[in-house]
């Protein structure tokens, strides 16, 4: 999905209206229509936004082979136990993550993140901090605990859920470290220019580091996180609280920068609408980390306060239910 353009590399599988393969030609057809700045022509650059998509085949089939086992097992389960059918709430969850995967990758912005920075950017945010979270809600690793016979389980899923380099993994303070690491080291490494210049290693491994970073911090919590190191519902929320210092500071540098920071954006000598320098561009992406970060950290840190008060209900009534059979006292 690149061309040479200006000496580098470029996206090439864009279309609009239409779904191409990665190795059609990118054309962009622009008639003459409303003059700069007027609604007519906001309105169809929106367009233009949301109906760019690209097809990466192999990606593709992953994403329909997950759901589509993760549905599978989910109705199993309801059919093995009726009495304790897979939550609705959970499959919904899990479809979502993986439909914000989708759009991140294979949608808009995945189809311009080598024209525009600041979809790129979107991109990063929507794969770590909402897709991730999105997925683990849907308690994928629960439901291999239920739908799995009791000798797997015993020889194979319990054993690689207790194991050393899982627990260590998953571990709220290595989880947290990770995340921030992968975050900073990413955007003010040469690996972000590196991953641009080449698409095998921005798709597979760039794409795959970023959200395998937000499951193992968002693990621990949230959800039941069978396996990971128990953490006091306090705790979450500090943690999520603390997760806003490196997610505002890579923002706010990219932001802040007087200098273009990734020189292959420099490059990019069409871009039909949007910012137009790559300096601009980067200003667009840096302030959407900044306030993204926020806004998506407020909304999982009012998930764990409600968790939070869910368990202090439910200690509350087993509490009630010992003075009421008199093995405490009031």
């Amino acid at each position: 999905m690149r061309r040479m353009l200006g000496g580098r590399s470029r996206s090439a599988a864009h279309v609009d209206l239409t779904v191409a393969t990665r190795s059609s030609a990118w054309r962009r057809i622009r008639p003459r229509g409303p003059p700069p700045g007027s609604s007519l022509r906001r309105v169809g650059h929106v367009w233009e936004l949301v109906t760019t998509w690209s097809l990466d085949l192999p990606l593709l089939v992953v994403l329909v082979a997950v759901t589509a086992a993760y549905l599978a097992t989910a109705r199993s389960v309801t059919r093995w136990h009726p009495t304790q059918p897979w939550r609705a709430r959970h499959s919904a969850f899990f479809v979502a993550g993986i439909g914000v995967v989708l759009v991140s990758t294979l949608g808009p912005f995945g189809s311009l993140d080598d024209t525009f920075f600041w979809a790129h950017m979107t991109q990063h945010i929507l794969l770590m901090m909402l897709a991730a979270p999105l997925l683990l809600l849907g308690e994928p690793v629960l439901l291999v605990l239920r739908s799995s016979s009791r000798s797997f389980r015993q020889r194979v899923v319990l054993p690689v859920l207790h194991s050393h380099v899982v627990r260590f993994l998953t571990h709220p303070v290595v989880s947290w470290m990770i995340f921030a690491a992968v975050l900073v080291g990413t955007h003010f490494t040469g690996f972000f220019e590196y991953a641009l210049e080449h698409e095998g290693i921005h798709n597979y491994v760039e794409h795959p580091l970023y959200l395998g970073a937000g499951l193992l911090y968002f693990y621990p919590l949230l959800g039941t996180s069978p396996g990971a190191s128990a953490m006091a519902p306090f705790a979450k929320v500090v943690s999520l609280f603390l997760m806003m210092l490196p997610e505002v500071m890579v923002g706010f540098a990219i932001y802040t920068a007087g200098a273009v920071l990734y020189p292959f954006y420099s490059g990019v000598e069409d871009r039909p609408w949007g910012p137009s320098t790559a300096l601009a561009d980067q200003r667009v992406g840096g302030a959407l980390m900044w306030s993204s970060a926020m806004i998506f950290d407020a909304l999982w840190i009012s998930v764990a306060v409600w968790e939070w008060m869910k368990s202090e209900e439910h200690k509350a009534k087993r509490i009630d239910v010992a003075i009421a059979a008199g093995r405490l006292t009031a």
